[in-house]
């Protein structure tokens, strides 16, 4: 097979939440680009109305649905839409996430609890859905975690505490490693990007607590740009990861090697 034909991801439907802006919008790009149908959830309309937009216009073929993850018995309904719509769903990109910087010693209950049922509860509530309603029946399926570098090591490169977070990303590092053995059967790799420094809305407060150390203190000396994450996100949702299940990829500059 031409390697071109292992990247292509034409006839594909992809899930990707948290996608309306950030690291998942630039996802979304990247897998529209090679040919997959986008679904795009988030909680704000107006954000998935300019995603919807900036992805069309780039000729990708997108779908929208506002949806809050944490809101539990919302999230079957939400992917049993998108199979009534489009038939399936090849690819799952759990992008959805929120941080808390607090010193874990003030740090509220209600904000841990926040962070604890995005990151990690409703992370494995749409995967259930997924692999249970079409992956597992089809015994085929791509699911990619964004995880985090904070889930590799501790919190000693900034100055901002952010414990829950680091948690929850640990977490999703090891439920990819779970998942990926439990669901090999089925014929569905399960991996994770964890990312480095890259400027979101989300990570602006780390970011204002210590750019410049974040910058010096990776080996390639600058922050992660729009372009970096979308190579190892088609890796990992096309035919040429087949292979590849279980792992959890640092995209970072080098900074957890150091």
């Amino acid at each position: 097979m031409p390697i071109k034909d292992l990247f292509d991801l034409t006839g594909k439907v992809a899930l990707i939440t948290g996608g309306s802006r950030g690291l998942g919008l630039q996802i979304a790009e990247g897998l529209g680009e090679y040919g997959a149908k986008v679904v795009l959830t988030a909680r704000k309309q107006d954000e998935l109305d300019e995603a919807k937009a900036h992805l069309e216009g780039l000729g990708v073929e997108v779908m929208i649905i506002r949806n809050d993850l944490t809101q539990t018995e919302t999230v079957e309904p939400m992917v049993q839409s998108i199979l009534d719509a489009w038939g399936q769903i090849d690819i799952l990109v759990n992008n959805a996430g929120t941080t808390w910087g607090a010193p874990t010693e003030d740090h509220p209950l209600d904000a841990w609890n926040k962070v604890v049922n995005l990151n990690l509860t409703g992370l494995f509530l749409v995967t259930q859905a997924v692999g249970k309603l079409s992956m597992i029946p089809r015994q085929s399926g791509r699911v990619v975690n964004i995880a985090s570098v904070a889930g590799l090591q501790g919190n000693g490169r900034t100055m901002a505490p952010t414990l829950a977070y680091n948690t929850t990303k640990g977490g999703v590092v090891n439920l990819t490693r779970a998942l990926a053995a439990e669901w090999a059967g089925y014929g569905i790799t399960v991996n994770s990007i964890c990312p480095g420094y890259f400027p979101t809305k989300m990570t602006k407060g780390t970011l204002a607590y210590g750019e410049q150390r974040i910058i010096d203190s990776t080996p390639l000396k600058k922050l992660g740009g729009p372009e970096d994450l979308k190579g190892v996100a088609l890796l990992l949702s096309s035919d040429a990861s087949g292979f590849i299940t279980g792992q959890n990829i640092a995209v970072d500059g080098g900074a957890s090697v150091v």
